[in-house]
Formats: structure tokens, sequence, C-alpha cells
């Protein structure tokens, strides 16, 4: 019995961590300096900031996203991302939902 518990308890942090259909009041906004973009994984295109942490855009090459036309518009420059909330709303994720620079949205997954 315990280990059905456990189980369901662990399924559902498990979905609780999926981004589907972020929302912008379900996002955290930070700004930061791209010092780097390069492709992922799965067709990811993923964003380095000055302090060392990473950002992703989810298949953004898929996306129509070309990398040299994201260099030119957003490195070294600071950037405003969308970052859903996850865990009710505890952790933020690194999966970017909107980016913006000069206040051009680049990126949105926003309707």
């Amino acid at each position: 019995m315990k280990k059905h518990i456990f189980l369901l308890g662990f399924s559902m942090i498990l979905l609780s961590c999926v981004i589907k259909d972020p929302k912008p009041e379900e996002c955290v906004i930070q700004n930061e300096t791209i010092i780097h973009i390069k492709e992922g994984t799965s067709f990811d295109i993923v964003f380095s900031d000055n302090q060392g942490d990473h950002y992703y855009i989810n298949r953004g090459l898929e996306r129509g996203l070309i990398l040299d036309s994201l260099n030119a518009k957003v490195l070294n420059k600071t950037v405003t991302l969308h970052l859903p909330k996850l865990l009710g709303g505890v952790v933020t994720s690194e999966y970017i939902a909107q980016l913006s620079v000069d206040n051009e949205v680049v990126f949105t997954e926003f309707d």
C-alpha cells in the first residue's frame, strides 16, 4: 500500500513539471544578459547568461527560429524572459515561454 501511495505522489510531482500551454500569469519574469546561444538536444535553442545559468526554447529550431538571427538580436544584450513556474510556483523552470529584447517580442508561446 505504501508503495502505491509513493508512486501516486511521485507521478503527481512529475505531472506538475510538465509545461503545456503556459500563461503569462503563470510565469516569473527575469532580465538576463545573454552571452552564448547554441543548438541543444531535440532542436532546442539554449541561451546562457553571464552568471552561468541556461535557458531554452523547446524545439526552437523546428519552430522556425534561426541561430544566426537570434545571435544578431540578443547576443550580449539584456533580454526579458518569461519562465513558467513549477511545483505550485515554488520552482521556476528554465523553459522560455517568451523572450523579448528592447520591448520587441522575439519569441512567444502566448496567444
